[in-house]
């Protein structure tokens, strides 16, 4: 993993993070850090806990006792994790959820427009429209098209276009990859590339572990709401990773770097 200069801190920092839904609890201390411009990879089996750790970063895990957090979210050097998401959006962090969560009868243009709701995206809503379908030209031949009637792919590039429409630093893109076909995922994963080309730093969960290694700076492996390994990913090994994501790898050796984290 490449480390920040010292003038130059991790642009997303996350310290001893536990998450709870009223008595079940989902994450275990959870400490890592996302560097700038970076592409971090977290992997992990379904309920390991990944998308329970993006809702807490963009501030949708601390709306009351039902669903909290405790520990330290902080981007850009600021605590976050007290924020509400209105606000962790304006500082420049978004999310694309898994499952998309389009409004299905609504046209492309109208779902992309969705995600300029900051006033300080207004002024700017036509050349961040242009920049999108520049990304996504297929969007722009379909700017007017009910999203229903589009394909999986089609609907994912809309939910990726929609956040990148608030002008983003940090983009939490939540399984990518699910439901869709091989050579679509290819396609939306050259799109990401392209993202994090443009200075979007990227944060992106899957459960896909090859394809997750293969496009990132870092990798975080989740595991029963823990971190039990993270480094570079070439220097992991596929075999090391996929021993973490199933529990099979020795919890001192596995677990080291995060446990430093952890809090």
């Amino acid at each position: 993993m490449s480390i920040s200069a010292p003038d130059q801190p991790a642009l997303l920092t996350v310290r001893g993070l536990s998450a709870y839904y009223g008595e079940s609890r989902a994450l275990y201390g959870v400490g890592f850090s996302v560097e700038r411009g970076t592409i971090h990879s977290i992997v992990g089996a379904n309920g390991a806990g990944k998308s329970t750790l993006l809702r807490a970063i963009v501030g949708m895990m601390n709306r009351g006792r039902a669903a909290h957090t405790a520990g330290s979210i902080e981007f850009r050097g600021r605590r976050i994790d007290a924020l509400p998401t209105e606000e962790i959006v304006g500082l420049g962090v978004t999310m694309v959820p898994e499952g998309r969560r389009l409004f299905a009868s609504m046209s492309v243009e109208e779902n992309l427009v969705c995600g300029a709701f900051l006033p300080r995206c207004r002024g700017t809503l036509g050349e961040t429209l242009e920049d999108v379908y520049s990304l996504f030209p297929r969007l722009a031949d379909r700017r007017q098209q009910p999203v229903s009637q589009m394909s999986g792919g089609e609907q994912q590039m809309v939910a990726i276009g929609r956040a990148l429409m608030s002008s983003p630093e940090l983009i939490l893109l939540d399984e990518l990859s699910l439901g869709l076909a091989p050579i679509v995922v290819d396609q939306i994963y050259e799109r990401i590339a392209a993202i994090n080309a443009r200075g979007v730093t990227c944060i992106v969960i899957e459960q896909d572990t090859e394809r997750a290694m293969r496009v990132a700076s870092a990798v975080s492996v989740l595991l029963e709401g823990r971190v039990v390994l993270e480094g570079d990913p070439d220097e992991l090994g596929r075999d090391r990773v996929s021993a973490a994501y199933f529990g099979l790898e020795p919890a001192g050796k596995a677990a080291g770097k995060a446990a430093g984290q952890g809090g």
